[in-house]
């Protein structure tokens, strides 16, 4: 099953202008990328654009619906996203507890540790669930075969544009992190701070979300 040309000329474009657009996904990835490097950013950004494939499949099989239609589950789920958060906040300042004056130490992580919490950071956000049962369904044509088909492959090419994307973003954001650690303990001490305050600002974010 193959859809018309014409769908790819108008789905690419706008999901690279959705995928550019500032937003808590691509915050938390330069965040990663800067405290650990190029490659935890690279690992962050591939979690970050498969947890798409899981909000993909949710909208193909009809799951995204529930969270739509039932206040419950949509709470229950951005409660999840934003005790995971908090989790994530307390944890920063926790391992970056030092005594006065010590530099900060970033803890160090496998990529596979940091992959999937960047899934996890997008699935347990509901508002990314919606946006795929809103934005799919628009460039699907019943014409063309079937509905749920065409969107696993509208939303696996979508992921693919979220891998480039935020992949380039993790490698340029990882950079800049021997230039941060050359500045010394206060800018590490910093940057502890600045992640616990990122995690929590997305923590409250993700709660005044509504339906």
């Amino acid at each position: 099953m193959t859809l018309d040309a014409q769908v790819w000329w108008v789905f690419v474009p706008a999901s690279l202008a959705l995928i550019a657009a500032p937003g808590p996904d691509l915050l938390f990835l330069l965040a990663q990328g800067m405290q650990r490097g190029r490659r935890a950013g690279l690992a962050t950004a591939f979690g970050l654009a498969s947890g798409n494939l899981v909000h993909t499949l949710g909208a193909a099989l009809g799951v995204s619906v529930i969270f739509r239609t039932s206040a419950l589950a949509f709470s229950l789920l951005k409660i999840a996203g934003v005790l995971y958060l908090l989790y994530l906040a307390w944890h920063a300042l926790r391992s970056g507890a030092g005594s006065p004056g010590q530099a900060a130490a970033v803890p160090e992580r496998s990529l596979a540790a940091l992959f999937r919490r960047g899934v996890l950071m997008n699935v347990l956000n509901p508002k990314v669930a919606l946006f795929f049962l809103a934005f799919l369904p628009q460039f699907a044509h019943p014409e063309q075969g079937s509905v749920g088909l065409q969107m696993l492959m509208l939303g696996g090419v979508f992921t693919l544009l979220v891998m480039a994307v935020f992949g380039t973003a993790g490698w340029f954001a990882g950079a800049l992190r021997p230039w941060l650690l050359r500045r010394g303990g206060r800018v590490k001490k910093l940057s502890t701070w600045l992640m616990a305050g990122i995690y929590s600002a997305l923590a409250l974010r993700l709660a005044l979300v509504t339906r």
